[in-house]
């Protein structure tokens, strides 16, 4: 097994990971940041008010994104097995 193709393909693991967590943290940041804000400018202070707002916010986010998120883990699990002969030598 060659160094370059453990390289590539833990680049491709970390660019999936990346990309995948990517729309349900900005979510969760977003709301957060709102939240926040409100929070600062109502001067209510509590730490459950943000709570529900995330988990709307981000089961939203999945269920928009879930599609494009399983499409791009099919097609890593794929690549990851087109790499799979030449990483073996056999390829």
């Amino acid at each position: 097994m060659a160094d370059g193709y453990v390289m590539q393909l833990a680049t491709m693991m970390v660019l999936t990971a990346a990309k995948l967590a990517a729309p349900l943290l900005l979510t969760a940041l977003l709301i957060g940041f709102a939240v926040s804000l409100i929070q600062a400018l109502t001067q209510l202070q509590d730490q459950t008010i943000a709570f529900v707002p995330k988990i709307i916010g981000v089961g939203v986010a999945l269920i928009i994104s879930g599609n494009w998120m399983i499409q791009t883990l099919v097609n890593f699990t794929f690549d990851s097995f087109q790499l799979l002969p030449s990483m073996l030598g056999s390829g």
